[in-house]
């Protein structure tokens, strides 16, 4: 019971910290963060295993790392040579379509990395990138050259307007009352509209809406309506 008491407490102090340093996925994250995370799961799991340690010598030095990296990215924030200092430069190892092959021997970038990076990008042939760089997270972006590039809208010269997109204002039975007041939609509409499709609120598994009051109705597998529904 003890035990799971303290995994409890210390799982709340963990997920508040991870808050309060951002939201990042973990493959976004500077040096520094990731350090304070690894330093982070391992002084946590010692008061879980052994019970014997206050739960202080787990909660105490996890504040003050979270403090620490708090501190250090408001430092990072405002300066731009100690944010380079600690979180490094980006690199270019592609420039004008050539590799640059000494910028990749000092991040130890393999061509077998470079290759696969630009297949997660859906490119196969390096002569079809014009630029490439090194991020310090260590993710690539990479500008293909223009002829290879997908034609937008601008290139075409064509006319339009940017598109409406729905938001969700039922979520399992729920209604979502901050996304009607974004979308400026009624709560009274929203009954309405429902009614007249004989659902009930508690029957909708997913509701989207836009601005225009179109939307897109999907049923529990308990509701009576059957399929979605639309307008």
């Amino acid at each position: 019971m003890i035990v799971f008491i303290r995994a409890i407490l210390l799982y709340i102090l963990i997920i508040f910290s991870l808050r309060l340093m951002g939201k990042r996925q973990l493959g976004e994250l500077q040096p520094s963060e990731l350090v304070i995370t690894i330093l982070i799961s391992n002084i946590a799991s010692l008061p879980i295993e052994d019970t014997s340690i206050p739960m202080a010598m787990g909660a105490v030095p996890i504040i003050v790392l979270v403090g620490f990296e708090l501190i250090i990215s408001t430092i990072s924030l405002h300066s731009k040579k100690f944010r380079s200092v600690l979180s490094g430069k980006p690199m270019i190892i592609i420039y004008n379509g050539v590799i640059d092959q000494k910028a990749m021997k000092e991040l130890r970038f393999s061509v077998d990395d470079l290759m696969e990076t630009l297949r997660g990008s859906g490119i196969f042939d390096v002569r079809e990138v014009s630029f490439a760089i090194v991020e310090t997270t260590g993710k690539v972006s990479i500008l293909q050259k223009f002829k290879y590039q997908t034609a937008t809208a601008e290139m075409l010269e064509l006319k339009g307007k940017d598109p409406d997109p729905p938001t969700v204002v039922i979520s399992d039975g729920v209604i979502l009352q901050n996304a009607l007041k974004s979308y400026e939609l009624h709560e009274q509409w929203l009954h309405k509209t429902l009614e007249q499709n004989h659902i009930a609120v508690k029957d909708v598994f997913l509701m989207t809406a836009d601005h225009n009051a179109n939307y897109y109705i999907i049923p529990k597998d308990c509701a009576k309506v059957k399929g979605p529904i639309e307008n």
